[in-house]
Parts: C-alpha cells; structure tokens; sequence
C-alpha cells in the first residue's frame, strides 16, 4: 500500500508509515531541489516587478500570490516544452477590500508583469465602472458591456465597485452586465482578464447573484486595511518623492489625527492610503502660501512641513 508522502517547508519529504505509530522516515532533498530565496537571473519580469511591489507598503499576501502566479506559468511553459500536460487557467481575479488600499495599483503592476510574460498582448488597464457598463433600454447594457470587453482585448477589465451591478433587483439592466461578463470570461477567457473590485461583503453578496460567477474567479486577493505605522510610511514615502519632510510637530499632529479618524470612521468611509495623499496635497500647497505670506524661501523652509500646515478634512 502506498505510503502518504507530504513535503516539509525545510525541503524534507515525511513518509507516514500508519497512523497508530505515526512514526516517519526523513529523507533530505538534494540542493538543487531545496527552494532559493534569490531569483535566478533569467527571470528579469519577475525581478523588475518584485522591485515595484516592494515601493508598496504592507500587502505581503498580495506580493506572495503574484510571485506564485509567475512560477505557476512559467513552470506550465517548461511542462508544455516537455510534452507534459499544461492545462491553461483562467487568470480572472477578485479584489477584496475597502477604498486606498492599492487594488488599482496593483492590477496595472498585474497587467505589466503579463504582457512581459506574453500572456497578454497589450497588458493595458481599461478601468470602469456600473454606469460604464449599465444601459437604458433592453439590449444597450449588453452592447456596452461587449464594448469594454472589446477595448481590454489582450489587457486587464478593472471593475471597481463590482457589486453595484447587482443592487437593483431581476429587472435592473445591471444584471444583464453580469450575464454577459459571465458569458465573455468563458468564451475569451484567455483573450482578456477581469478584475472585480470592492468591499468584502458586498463583493461576497455579488458572487451569490450568479451561480456561475463564483467558480470562475480562481484567484481572490484581500486588501487589508494599512495600520497606523503604514499610513505613516505611506506620507513619508510620499513627501519623500516630492522632496519635502515633516517637521517633528507635524509629524505627531498627522500621527494623532491618524489614530483618532480611524476610531470614528466605520471602516468603508476611511480611504486608507487615498486619505493620506489628500492630506499631504493640501499641506503642501497650505504650505507654499504660508511660505509667500512670509517671503521666506529658504532651503530648509522650502523643503518642510509645519504642524500648521497640515490641513484635515475636519478642518475645512
């Protein structure tokens, strides 16, 4: 009888004799079939799209899910040159998770990474939403729909808001949409790939509106909310590229105002990383006027952020 054979993390293959003794026998993998952490030079796509994932803050299931999406094809291309079996899957994902927290960015990163890997012709990013696709009369949803699926040919249809689709019932014409996305991700499957995009338990909700939506997105990627110590990053990466730094009072003011807004906001009305950019586009130009009230130009000034000019929504 065959002996169950599981592979460790450590590159160990466990035989487990039977389940009473539970006794196994370790046989160390040769090197050569122990995972390196380091990315063989021939995969440059990879390497080039692990660079621009690292400028993200957090997201770490994400950046692991990409790198396993890059092995899983590049591995199917080695079986069909071997004259193994290589079944192609559909590559139509679901992106789970509230406003700001990077689902746009990341599928243009997506986009790139596939047309380097020629599994997209274009790599484009063709980004709409529930009026983009919804109609006025029977038959105009359906038109609009095959339209935009027309124009991601070899690219990425990024649906945000995804579940608004299905928020008007049996005769809302946003039903035909989902029907005929349903009907176009099976046909071209291999042609285009569709990204959904919202909340998590409305996008949970939308997947139960069609009984064929569910098994065909195969990969689903949570975005989590960045903490407090990400949000920080986020500003000071951003100010960073802009070339300007927070002034130590500054910094505490946008820390404490970060901690007190996430405690009042539900979760869905935070914008997370979207939030931040507004606050730092608004101090910044706060800034430059209180710079030309003063007439002071200065290197150091030029470059700073004051506590005054940090300007919240709340203040406005």
């Amino acid at each position: 009888m065959d002996q169950p054979i599981r592979m460790k993390s450590n590159g160990q293959i466990s035989v487990v004799l039977n389940s009473q003794k539970r006794k196994t026998i370790t046989k160390e993998l040769p090197d050569s079939q122990v995972a390196s952490k380091v990315i063989p030079p021939e995969h440059s796509a990879l390497k080039e799209i692990e660079e621009e994932l690292g400028s993200l803050v957090g997201m770490q299931e994400m950046k692991r899910m990409i790198k396993e999406i890059y092995a899983w094809i590049y591995v199917n291309k080695k079986r069909e040159e071997m004259g193994l079996k290589a079944k192609k899957q559909a590559l139509h994902m679901m992106f789970k998770g509230n406003p700001g927290t990077g689902k746009t960015t990341v599928a243009r990163l997506i986009g790139k990474l596939f047309q380097k890997m020629n599994v997209l012709s274009k790599g484009h990013l063709i980004e709409a939403e529930r009026a983009d696709l919804v109609g006025e009369y029977i038959g105009h949803t359906a038109q609009k729909t095959r339209d935009l699926i027309k124009k991601a040919q070899g690219g990425i249809l990024f649906i945000d808001e995804a579940y608004s689709l299905g928020r008007g019932g049996e005769k809302d014409f946003g039903k035909e949409a989902i029907d005929t996305l349903v009907k176009h991700m099976e046909d071209k499957q291999h042609e285009f790939i569709l990204i959904l995009a919202g909340y998590s338990r409305e996008m949970e909700y939308f997947l139960s509106l069609n009984p064929g939506l569910h098994s065909r997105f195969p990969l689903v990627i949570d975005f989590p909310d960045y903490s407090i110590e990400q949000l920080m990053e986020i500003s000071t990466r951003m100010l960073v590229e802009r070339e300007y730094i927070l002034s130590h009072g500054a910094e505490k003011k946008l820390k404490d105002h970060l901690i007190w807004v996430k405690a009042v906001l539900s979760p869905n009305s935070f914008s997370n990383g979207r939030y931040v950019r507004n606050i730092i586009e608004k101090s910044i130009r706060a800034q430059a006027m209180r710079l030309l009230m003063l007439n002071s130009y200065d290197r150091h000034e030029l470059m700073t952020i004051r506590s005054n000019d940090l300007v919240f929504e709340e203040d406005e």
